[in-house]
């Protein structure tokens, strides 16, 4: 992949605008409620070595040599270390330490509040943009989401940041302007930079929902087609899904194209109410395989839709995205155009720690399903094709050869 596409990847580790406090209860470790995320940008450095999590025996019950071995260095370093020692980072160090000696999938992410948080959840309090830092040392608006406080201000991807109220951004880094909008009661003023003039708005703290369906109606050779792009598999991602479906079922749609490109993961329980809308609960649509056996895992939808379907993937498509792929090839019958997809078949749990850290642990591995194995193979598309150089230089409609492919393909 060149620098032009890899660019156009959506950065889903980028910045937002505003973080809450990391102060959550530990949550009850539910086995469906698994997470199969995997972040293609950059993962976090820890770089603590491989040691497991404090745990003092009071019970009377025997230590382990290696644990005993930790809580001997765990008291040497709180007792003689010469500063302050906070013993809750400490502790967060050794988890994430442990998990960096396991597989990557296996990963610290930080608090709930982080992006990988914020985007399996569908929403957070904020004004509705994702920022970035440039090379100048600039606060850069990255993206505007849409029916945010900040999208009906005007402000627009690009816009460079001056100030906050009176404060100068200028050389300020990221935590810190989400710190000082996260302080924001009322309406409070941003100035921003476009085209080299400034224009300051008001703008205001709010709950905003990201969206990650967007749909449209095509037509190809007398032919009504709908489109949907999933970005993500958050928690809400399957509600905005079903909403776009029924709007277009009800223009009578001839084909649908499911667009999963760039679709890294997220919940399995979004991905399964999302294929249970095409499937009856006759079908199985993935595997789980765990230490204590393998499991088939059913639709539980009403019926199975009559429709052609066509799903385009590529090579940062993983994890729920290829359980849907794999579900509609195998039991519906869709086609697949595109690039090989990631090839993610192992499944990861969100735990999060009492402090509101949190980290991912591969738990099991999942299948298709008809037990087919996609770890490190990922699935070939029916129509391989690759995007186009074309359409990163002008990306439109016409210059995406792969969506150009299916609509082509969906009625063969």
């Amino acid at each position: 992949m060149d620098n032009k596409k890899k660019d156009s990847i959506e950065k889903l580790s980028e910045t937002l605008d505003i973080k809450v406090n990391k102060k959550k209860s530990l949550p009850t470790f539910k086995t469906k409620e698994v997470v199969i995320l995997l972040l293609f940008t950059a993962v976090i450095g820890l770089v603590m070595g491989g040691v497991v999590t404090y745990n003092v025996s009071l019970k009377g019950e025997r230590v382990d040599d290696e644990l005993q071995e930790f809580i001997e260095n765990y008291d040497y370093v709180v007792d003689n270390y010469y500063g302050d020692v906070d013993k809750t980072q400490l502790i967060d160090s050794a988890i994430a330490g442990m998990l960096n000696s396991l597989d990557k999938n296996s990963t610290y992410v930080g608090g709930s509040d982080s992006n990988f948080s914020i985007y399996l959840d569908g929403n957070y309090k904020g004004t509705g943009i994702q920022v970035t830092i440039d090379d100048n040392k600039n606060i850069i608006i990255y993206s505007v989401f849409e029916d945010t406080p900040a999208s009906k201000a005007g402000l627009k991807p690009g816009d460079i940041i001056v100030k906050i109220n009176d404060q100068s951004t200028k050389g300020m880094d990221l935590d810190k302007f989400s710190e000082i909008v996260k302080k924001q009661k009322n309406d409070f003023s941003l100035t921003y930079k476009r085209d080299s003039k400034e224009k300051t708005v008001k703008l205001k703290v709010d709950e905003v929902e990201l969206k990650s369906v967007s749909s449209k109606m095509m037509e190809r050779d007398n032919k009504k087609i709908g489109y949907i792009r999933l970005t993500i598999f958050a928690n809400n991602s399957d509600e905005q899904f079903k909403k776009a479906l029924t709007s277009l079922e009800n223009k009578n749609i001839d084909g649908l194209i499911i667009d999963l490109r760039g679709n890294s993961g997220g919940h399995l329980t979004t991905a399964e109410n999302i294929i249970s809308l095409f499937l009856d609960s006759s079908h199985p649509i993935y595997q789980i395989k765990s230490k204590d056996g393998q499991e088939k895992y059913y639709s539980t939808g009403k019926e199975t839709k009559k429709y052609r379907i066509a799903i385009l993937i590529d090579g940062s498509s993983a994890s729920a995205s290829e359980v849907m792929t794999s579900a509609l090839k195998e039991q519906y019958g869709a086609t697949i155009v595109g690039e090989n997809s990631y090839g993610k078949g192992t499944v990861q749990e969100l735990q999060t720690l009492p402090d509101g850290e949190q980290y991912k642990l591969t738990t099991k591995s999942w299948l298709t399903s008809k037990g087919k194995v996609i770890e490190k193979k990922g699935i070939k598309p029916d129509y391989p094709i690759v995007l186009d150089n074309k359409y990163f230089e002008n990306p439109t409609e016409e210059n995406d050869n792969q969506l150009q492919e299916a609509l082509e393909v969906i009625f063969k």
